[in-house]
């Protein structure tokens, strides 16, 4: 990261690409891969509803190509009234931009036309671009047209959220993680009688590691979770 971006994302603490459930999303793989490799591919525009996952993918897209040595800046504008759009000036310099959370500034004159210049800055440069939003382009309220056509001129995917399968998958990957075993009668227990948003399924795997610990077992059951649904 530069080090002149205090609200950068700090690597560290950087999700994994691998730790992501693509579920049906197929095509999203190869259309970060190519963006790494810049050319015609530089441009890309993710959206999806809240907890599918595109904060995870643009943190994690930052970190990995950090690993391939380029230079990186992660912006949240969920939390814009914390920054300013003058922190955009020079980001161009960098090799992947990534902006989180467009549709927070739409009508936002001051942030548009900071946005709208680093895109036309970075597009000069062949700056990577990589953009999230919980619409599509199109659907954006965006005030300046020239930014809102602009923002669609690359690939832009819609993310998809997880089915039953994805969910199950998920909720035993978290469980591995913290080294439990969660078999799959149990996790179609569990996704049978809890909310299936990605967070609660995050929070009910915390929930039960902690006591799993506290009851000193590796192995989840049936008995076991019951008290937690």
């Amino acid at each position: 990261m530069n080090r002149q971006l205090p609200l950068a994302l700090r690597v560290q603490l950087a999700p994994s690409l691998d730790d992501f459930v693509m579920g049906t999303n197929r095509t999203l793989p190869d259309a970060l891969s190519a963006m790494l490799a810049g050319g015609n591919e530089a441009l890309l525009f993710l959206f999806g509803p809240p907890g599918c996952g595109r904060t995870h993918l643009l943190t994690a897209q930052c970190a990995r190509a950090e690993r391939h040595g380029l230079q990186c800046a992660y912006l949240p504008l969920a939390e814009y009234t914390d920054l300013a759009p003058g922190m955009l000036l020079e980001l161009e310099n960098l090799d992947l931009i990534a902006v989180d959370d467009v549709h927070r500034i739409a009508g936002l004159e001051t942030w548009e036309t900071a946005l709208f210049g680093l895109f036309n800055r970075c597009r000069e440069r062949g700056t990577r671009l990589l953009f999230s939003a919980d619409c599509g382009p199109a659907a954006l309220p965006i005030e300046m047209p020239d930014l809102r056509s602009r923002l669609a001129w690359g690939l832009t995917l819609a993310i998809k959220p997880l089915d039953d399968t994805g969910r199950q998958t998920l909720l035993q990957r978290l469980a591995k993680q913290r080294a439990l075993e969660l078999p799959d009668e149990v996790a179609d227990y569990l996704l049978a009688r809890t909310p299936r948003h990605p967070n609660d399924l995050i929070e009910l795997v915390d929930r039960l590691d902690h006591a799993a610990l506290a009851a000193q077992r590796q192995k989840l059951t049936i008995p076991f979770v019951r008290d937690f649904v």
